[in-house]
């Protein structure tokens, strides 16, 4: 089945604006329980295109923005807009071409999986009829789409509700918690049909999740959220390495750790270096293309050189670096409320 053609044109105004661009945009959005802010000053900008993650841990604030964005409750206050159209003044025309998995799925039990698929087709029409079964077979439930949904596991219905968001042919999918229930196998068919969906057929894909090794091995950009604010936000890459650009690390080892470290000492080429297991790690004062010139000013003192590879950064690292410091910051006790989410 070739990738449908996907018409971004007249009806998603401003798609040549910066906002046109954007696939899901909050500025300043609030969303407050009585006393609790479950959502706290919310600036988010999600590319058109792209797979994004929204990190955090249990709790964070997640749910509740997937369902202010689908308009499933209000703000208190501040903006938000998906696919360039504001929510929740025009929610309808917005969410025409959005599928949505807002925690677990539901579904008729009584019925089968393509039964309970041609009930929200019927309401979408032929086009959705279509689909039905291109849908099934792409989520891996062609063969079980006979059998009744109370029969389904929970990653069977998990996988059954990506087959629902895909009758309309959606430009964003905004998935929330979306590999629960799935063995590993599951987990990496997940991922690859993401990437189709991404990389082939040009949609745009939220997912929120607390795990940090799907959003790191799905996602092209995440923000963090935790306690109802978006503490970071950007490419994978940018945030693991903190954002800043120019903290590039270099592991390499050396036959003789002393003398290069003597020899490094002072040097314009490195902000920091230390012994480490496996050699001397080193902070580069500039550019990666550094590293050649540290090789060369090495093997000119005459120290062998015997790797030199960089450091990667995992998202993991830096998530745990975030909460940390959150953890430790002083507060005035206003932010305790927000670290449970709350569901409506």
């Amino acid at each position: 089945m070739a990738p449908p053609a996907h018409d971004q044109g007249p009806d998603l105004p401003g798609s040549g604006s910066p906002e046109g661009r954007l696939a899901v945009e909050t500025r300043g959005l609030v969303k407050c329980f009585g006393r609790r802010t479950a959502i706290d000053q919310v600036d988010l900008r999600v590319p058109r295109g792209c797979a994004f993650g929204f990190l955090g841990p249990n709790g964070a604030g997640k749910t509740t923005m997937i369902r202010m964005l689908l308009g499933l409750t209000r703000a208190t206050s501040g903006s938000m807009s998906v696919l360039g159209r504001p929510v929740p003044a025009q929610r309808a025309e917005a969410l025409e071409r959005v599928g949505a998995i807002v925690e677990e799925p539901r579904f008729h039990p009584h019925l089968s999986g393509r039964e309970n698929m041609q009930i929200i087709a019927a309401v979408r029409g032929p086009e959705a009829d279509a689909r039905i079964d291109p849908a099934l077979r792409r989520v891996g439930l062609g063969d079980r789409a006979h059998e009744k949904v109370r029969k389904y596991s929970l990653g069977m219905r998990q996988r059954l509700g990506v087959a629902r968001c895909l009758l309309a042919d959606p430009l964003l999918l905004i998935l929330d918690e979306p590999t629960n229930g799935l063995d590993p196998g599951g987990i990496q068919e997940f991922r690859e049909m993401i990437r189709v969906m991404v990389e082939q057929e040009g949609r745009t894909v939220f997912l929120s999740s607390h795990l940090l090794d799907e959003v790191e091995k799905t996602c092209d950009a995440a923000a963090i959220v935790d306690r109802g604010k978006v503490i970071t936000q950007g490419p994978i890459a940018e945030i693991s390495r903190g954002g800043d650009g120019v903290r590039d690390e270099l592991l390499v080892g050396v036959d003789d750790v002393e003398l290069a470290l003597q020899t490094l000492a002072g040097s314009e080429l490195v902000r920091e270096a230390q012994a480490s297991e496996d050699g001397i790690r080193l902070v580069l004062a500039g550019a990666p293309e550094t590293a050649a010139a540290v090789n060369a000013a090495l093997v000119h003192a005459g120290i062998g050189v015997l790797r030199l590879e960089p450091v990667r950064h995992s998202l993991e690292q830096r998530f745990l670096e975030i909460t940390a410091r959150l953890d430790e910051a002083p507060g005035d006790g206003s932010s305790s409320a927000a670290q449970e989410e709350v569901r409506t």
